[in-house]
């Protein structure tokens, strides 16, 4: 077998290039993450979320004029809200319905109301990914608020996208400290490469299918716990070890993570397909659930993260992912635990959007072949005769 074949028949297309792209560069041996030229960790410092919108649509940095503009789409009150009809579908649903079926299935309803729906062009395609970014934080808090019973909050044109949402999810003005925090947990989710979710959203538009269609194909693939679910169980796992404590859940939470390791069992938030050395967003995650954690006057998860994390580092060399520290920033938030995903996907539109407009603007049906393992050379054996 060739080197090439060899390489194509990798499990899981690790380490397979399938195409080229602008977006996004990942130094696994480094531990850097690139948006179109820009580290994140100079994005964190210097930027904001709908400034990295745009870099990701975009290709560039804005001037001014163009940050203005774009910050003024992202915010109005056109953009953000959701169709009434839409809102009127929500509360039809039982309340046991997961967010992420629902995200499912609101994205694409919206596309019945987008006046673009059915035009693939990239000015077009554009304006299609304005109104996406802008809906979507006002899709997930709308559904958490019509599930506890609550009428939805309208959105906010006066406040950026990260401190609307978190308006949205409470009906109180956010404090500086949870809007910036959460404006940097969108830049650091906004793209990842060829992730999971990215991929299927890619595939999907390569079909010249519409952004509504690559979308949910992305939020299809988010859903499963290998993917955007593991920030949901490395809460749920922290808040079970703090429940069984008997005594310090600090001390517990080293204890149960060292016995799982024992056992073989896989301890979620820890290793990537990709990074060798720290993921670069955990870094900032970290530093960013310590200052929640001292804010809140209450730094339990916190303290019982780092234990862990110090556990798995000592026995099995692995770092903590982006998932890790993610869900103790969001439980400061006060964000409930199966909104995590969703709110993953809020950041991750930019990036999704990003990638259909790039596949659309030099397209190529992306259509892989497999390696047929099963029998060969059968005879058919007539019915009564088996």
């Amino acid at each position: 077998m060739s080197d090439a074949a060899a390489n194509a028949m990798k499990a899981g297309l690790e380490d397979v290039v399938v195409s080229p792209s602008e977006i996004c560069f990942i130094d696994g041996q480094k531990g850097r993450l690139v948006y179109r030229g820009y580290d994140v960790d100079e994005l964190v410092a210097e930027s904001n979320f709908e400034e990295v919108t745009y870099l990701l649509w975009y290709g560039r940095l804005p001037t001014r004029k163009e940050l203005d503009a774009h910050v003024k789409a992202l915010s109005s009150t056109a953009n953000r809200k959701l169709p009434p009809k839409l809102g009127s579908m929500l509360r039809l649903f039982p309340k046991k319905t997961t967010p992420m079926e629902i995200l499912r299935t609101g994205v694409s309803a919206l596309s019945a109301w987008d006046p673009d729906a059915a035009d693939n062009s990239r000015e077009a395609t554009l304006r299609k990914s304005i109104r996406l970014t802008a809906q979507m934080p006002t899709l997930v808090a709308a559904w958490d608020r019509i599930r506890s019973g609550k009428s939805p909050v309208a959105p906010n044109p006066r406040l950026s996208l990260a401190g609307n949402f978190v308006y949205m999810m409470s009906g109180k003005k956010p404090t500086p400290l949870a809007t910036k925090t959460f404006d940097v947990a969108l830049i650091l989710h906004a793209d990842h490469e060829f992730n999971a979710s990215t991929f299927a959203a890619r595939v999907t538009a390569a079909t010249l299918s519409d952004i509504h269609s690559a979308v949910v194909s992305g939020i299809g693939a988010l859903k499963g716990p290998l993917h955007g679910g593991a920030n949901e169980q490395v809460m749920r796992t922290l808040e079970e070890i703090a429940k069984n404590a008997q005594d310090d859940p600090v001390e517990a939470a080293g204890a149960e993570a060292a016995t799982r390791l024992g056992r073989g069992e896989k301890i979620m938030g820890f290793g990537h397909r990709v990074y060798k050395v720290e993921d670069p967003r955990a870094t900032h995650l970290r530093g960013m659930a310590a200052e929640l954690a001292q804010a809140a006057g209450d730094d339990t998860y916190y303290r019982m993260s780092r234990r862990i994390e110090e556990t798995v580092l000592a026995e099995k060399g692995l770092y903590p992912n982006v998932d890790f520290f993610a869900a103790t920033v969001y439980h400061y938030l006060g964000i409930p635990t199966d909104l995590f995903t969703p709110v993953f996907s809020v950041a991750r539109m930019a990036g999704w959007t990003a990638h259909v407009i790039e596949q659309h603007a030099d397209n190529r049906l992306i259509r892989p072949d497999s390696e047929y393992i099963g029998a060969a050379d059968r005879t058919w054996t007539p019915l009564a005769a088996r």
